[in-house]
């Protein structure tokens, strides 16, 4: 009796067994894939690297080892100060979006204060209206007062981020039509969309999506290919990504192979 060779294992599930067998081992070898899988290292190498640019591991010498988990959330004065120079390229990339005149929203973050603090300083714009939830941005924009008028919407305070969430915020996020949101996360994968790491001020997020025109998420390079315990939006819901230039190539081709247009701000001015 004759057998019939199956021939070799569609990429997909190749690429499935991979991750199966990562989550066993915390390390895979090139060179054992290759042989486990009959294919050569070139294509083992290929697989990983589609892998990463999708999130699901970390290239490293010689193999690939799981993903890094988000860590918990951390105080606004401790965020601050990660990726500073990144945060502040996206700031500035943002800052120029805006014109005299517009109406947009600044979300909650680290980030988003640097865009705040990048408003501020543009001396020359002027009649602009910025709704927040955050006491910081709130207090980087006092200085522009009154070229630029700002809205706090009120609600319970977050003293970790020093935001407002719920009840109360939705009140006036439900009643406006802004121009342009710039929403921060703490990340951005092209299977799992923007994700947070806290559910309150993930609700005020979505509010802000919906009364906004035009959907800027800011996020520097470290948290593209992450997930975070809370979905805001899949990346259809988005309409542009800032991030800087010191983001991972391949994250960022697979991130623009969905649709998602995605800008990498200067480090270097």
């Amino acid at each position: 009796m004759t057998t019939t060779d199956p021939g070799p294992v569609p990429a997909r599930i190749r690429r499935d067994r991979m991750l199966a067998l990562l989550r066993e081992r915390d390390f895979v070898r090139v060179a054992d894939l290759a042989e486990r899988f009959d294919v050569s290292e070139v294509t083992v190498r290929g697989d990983l690297d589609a892998l990463q640019a999708r999130g699901q591991l970390r290239r490293v010498r010689g193999g690939a080892v799981p993903r890094a988990a988000t860590p918990a959330e951390r105080r606004f004065e401790e965020a601050e100060i990660a990726a500073a120079t990144q945060k502040r390229a996206i700031a500035r990339a943002a800052a120029a979006m805006v014109s005299d005149g517009d109406t947009i929203v600044l979300d909650v973050g680290t980030t988003t204060t640097a865009v705040a603090q990048a408003l501020a300083e543009r001396t020359e714009l002027t009649d602009v209206t910025v709704f927040t939830s955050s006491l910081t941005i709130a207090l980087a924009l006092e200085s522009a007062d009154p070229r630029l008028t700002v809205v706090v919407t009120g609600g319970t305070l977050r003293s970790k981020q020093h935001s407002l969430v719920e009840p109360l915020a939705g009140l006036v996020l439900g009643t406006i039509n802004a121009g342009t949101a710039f929403i921060g996360c703490n990340g951005i994968d092209i299977e799992r969309g923007v994700t947070n790491v806290n559910l309150p001020e993930t609700e005020i997020k979505r509010m802000i999506l919906r009364a906004s025109q035009q959907r800027v998420v800011c996020a520097d390079s470290s948290k593209l290919g992450q997930v975070a315990l809370a979905h805001v939006c899949d990346l259809d819901d988005v309409d542009r990504l800032l991030t800087d230039d010191l983001a991972d190539p391949d994250l960022v081709a697979a991130l623009r192979d969905t649709g998602l247009e995605v800008v990498l701000a200067p480090t270097t001015p």
